[in-house]
């Protein structure tokens, strides 16, 4: 795999601007340092991967701009062996932040190639989910359950309840929500029934499909 020190500058340059843009954790800094993005891109995007940009990568997904996977990280403030489960894996970017910031994750894709590629690609680079799914993402992983935290990948019509009954008491979900542009919004689970909401203002995403082909 090719990953070079010139690489390495421009994950450090974007490491700087993440934090000019306000992203403050450390955990989640070393992570952006850590992570060669240009091996989750197609070779044609390999100049532009330490942009802070998103990018096509089949299936109708993109890989997410570094900015929000930073942002969506820093929200989650994981702690050691924090038990995430993510919806969406779609390159397994977000996913080998998660690992790296030292997550135990579990983490669902609904579009098959996109499963099979991740599946072999994390393993080569040293990340090691505790399990990849393909499955519906709305349903979450309840064999599992409870989670610390739960990240959702995709733009979201709606909070799936599901995911909201898998969470533990303290537990985080992030989630964007919304049809076209979407708000990132984060619960924090107070008791059995209550839930405490913030939002973080506007994001874009590909939308979160249903069922799985």
């Amino acid at each position: 795999m090719n990953d070079t020190s010139k690489h390495q500058g421009l994950r450090n340059q974007l490491a700087k601007l993440l934090e000019e843009k306000g992203i403050r954790s450390k955990n989640v800094l070393d992570a952006i340092r850590l992570i060669p993005r240009h091996l989750f891109l197609d070779s044609s995007f390999e100049n532009f991967a330490y942009q802070d940009k998103a990018f096509p990568i089949g299936a109708d997904q993109t890989i997410s701009q570094p900015y929000t996977v930073a942002f969506q990280s820093e929200l989650l403030d994981i702690k050691k062996d924090d038990k995430i489960l993510e919806i969406g894996t779609g390159s397994g970017y977000q996913t080998a932040v998660l690992c790296a910031m030292g997550a135990t994750v579990y983490s669902i894709e609904r579009q098959n190639k996109l499963f099979k590629r991740t599946s072999l690609l994390l393993p080569k680079l040293g990340f090691n989910p505790k399990k990849l799914i393909f499955g519906d993402g709305y349903k979450g992983l309840p064999e599992v359950a409870p989670f610390d935290s739960i990240i959702v990948t995709a733009g979201a019509p709606f909070i799936p309840q599901p995911l909201m009954a898998q969470l533990k008491v303290g537990g985080k979900l992030v989630i964007p929500l919304g049809e076209e542009n979407q708000i990132m919004t984060m619960l924090i689970r107070k008791n059995e029934t209550q839930f405490e909401k913030h939002e973080y203002g506007e994001f874009r995403f590909v939308p979160l499909l249903e069922d799985k082909n």
